[in-house]
């Protein structure tokens, strides 16, 4: 997930309720700051960031309309209400909500780059102990959508598709996490990993939840 205030973290509806919660039961803490999942400290040959926080989570609100057993994954958002404030620092800060910054005039083509980060399968192991970020091109949503077509997965406007670059992708583990683009001098955050077909399959984008879409929705919760 992605913390996007002092309170909240915006991931993905399916990390919070349905296979997952069977699996492992509810969500019961976030940690903030961590890097190294091994190291208590995260550190290079200068200096040392503040060790990773743990807090506790007060109330996860996926949305309502989301269906784990859909294919399509719509409405694959959640919010997570910790049990206090946050204060930030270096490690740990906000990223903007598409609506905090200045609108663009068109949409962003396709091919433009847009930055996936995550603890997520790699080809090497089934998770990575450090975060791992990659640059994945967006892809336009008529061709993902004609794509997804072929495993009879309707992708519809609230989501957008990156990726499709084989051996360079978002992959289990990574869901919930953010897919950003750095403009108007903030990161911001686009897309939340929601799913794909296989992992780092040529011609086969990964499929997020379009975050500008669900303002008005994140709004009137952030509210409660």
């Amino acid at each position: 997930g992605s913390l996007i205030n002092s309170r909240f973290v915006l991931t993905a509806a399916h990390c919070v309720k349905g296979a997952i919660e069977k699996k492992i039961g509810a969500l019961t803490a976030v940690r903030l700051g961590e890097y190294d999942t091994t190291k208590e400290t995260d550190c290079n040959g200068y200096s040392c960031a503040p060790s990773a926080i743990r807090v506790g989570i007060e109330e996860a609100i996926p949305h309502e309309q989301y269906r784990d057993n859909s294919a399509n994954k719509e409405n694959d958002i959640a919010l997570i209400r910790l049990d206090r404030d946050i204060r930030f620092s270096d490690s740990i800060r906000p990223i903007c909500l598409p609506s905090a910054v200045a609108q663009e005039r068109s949409a962003p083509a396709s091919g433009t780059q847009y930055t996936v980060a995550g603890w997520g399968r790699t080809l090497r192991s089934p998770k990575s102990a450090v975060k791992q970020k990659l640059q994945v091109p967006l892809v336009d949503l008529a061709q993902c959508q004609q794509k997804y077509r072929e495993r009879k997965v309707n992708v519809v406007d609230n989501q957008l598709c990156a990726g499709g670059v084989y051996a360079e992708d978002s992959c289990e583990g990574d869901s919930g996490g953010p897919l950003m683009r750095f403009r108007n001098d903030a990161w911001v955050l686009e897309g939340i990993v929601s799913f794909g077909y296989k992992c780092g399959l040529s011609g086969w984008p990964a499929v997020h939840t379009r975050v500008a879409n669900y303002d008005s929705w994140i709004r009137s919760k952030l509210r409660n």
